[in-house]
């Protein structure tokens, strides 16, 4: 192989079970087309914080939700930051990789999103419901969310929890971005089957929706989606903005689609290896 090509370390989790998806072979087709440019080594994400140091990217992917790995995921955030390892996306995003309390901030902004809360006083000030849905700061893929009714608000315990009004929608829309251009669009057409993809051919408003969320995010590499729903009333709403390890669904676009995405995953990528680390030192190259 020659000896020029940027080493990137592949950050997945290959035994992850999802729902109504398959991490793994999303991961080891993207990784296989990543090998026409770079180095690619795969690794869980227990040991990235070991290996990292002798490649010139990290690039996060299905590394399964954090929730499972909390302390992992914190001394390998710390080490990465200290070191100035090279990671995409970036540690510096300010949405679900920092936990979902961006969405507090967001709605106090006016922001078109969800109403929530991460207290008793804020839940009852949330607009009435007859559901309202509960999930931890640190969660993802639905790991620790439930439905819980009016009356149960009053017993939930808010130090790790958000709380939002369980909405009436038509359908979810995920946005997919690389860096801060838009690639693709997917929906699920029926509310009770979140992973039911379909392409989704979008608006002009509706990209701009998304745009708002990722230049809020402010990140110059990552992979993001933004997440939403359309309301009965025509209006989205963001649900989550998910810029740590979000699952793309590649299988489910065509073959163009997905050359581009990686076309410009591959730039980012290459981009971000060329790039001085902090201190202006490259990690020591380990002989083969």
């Amino acid at each position: 192989m020659p000896e020029d090509r940027p080493r990137v370390l592949f950050v997945t989790d290959l035994t992850y079970q999802a729902r109504g998806r398959r991490y793994c072979d999303e991961d080891i087709a993207l990784s296989d087309r990543l090998r026409a440019d770079f180095e690619i080594a795969l690794c869980h994400p227990a040991d990235a914080a070991s290996l990292m140091g002798s490649f010139d990217v990290v690039l996060i992917r299905n590394s399964g939700p954090v929730i499972h790995y909390r302390a992992v995921y914190d001394e390998f955030r710390r080490q990465a930051s200290a070191t100035g390892v090279r990671v995409l996306s970036e540690l510096r995003g300010k949405a679900d990789m920092a936990g979902k309390t961006y969405l507090l901030e967001l709605y106090a902004a006016g922001y078109p999103v969800i109403p929530t809360a991460d207290s008793l006083t804020g839940s009852h000030a949330l607009p009435r419901a007859e559901e309202y849905v509960a999930k931890p700061v640190f969660g993802a893929d639905s790991v620790g969310l439930r439905l819980v009714g009016a009356a149960d608000l009053d017993g939930l315990d808010y130090s790790d929890l958000l709380v939002q009004p369980r909405i009436d929608f038509v359908h979810e829309i995920s946005f997919y971005f690389v860096d801060r251009t838009f690639q693709y669009a997917l929906h699920a057409p029926d509310p009770a089957q979140r992973w039911a993809l379909a392409p989704y051919e979008t608006t002009g408003e509706d990209r701009a929706f998304a745009q708002r969320f990722v230049d809020w995010n402010d990140l110059d590499h990552g992979i993001q989606r933004v997440d939403a729903c359309r309301t009965r009333t025509g209006e989205l709403l963001l649900v989550e903005l998910e810029d740590l390890n979000p699952y793309l669904s590649l299988d489910l676009v065509d073959a163009g689609t997905r050359d581009r995405f990686v076309g410009a995953l591959t730039a980012s990528l290459r981009t971000l290896a060329s790039t001085p680390w902090f201190n202006g030192d490259r990690p020591p190259r380990t002989p083969a």
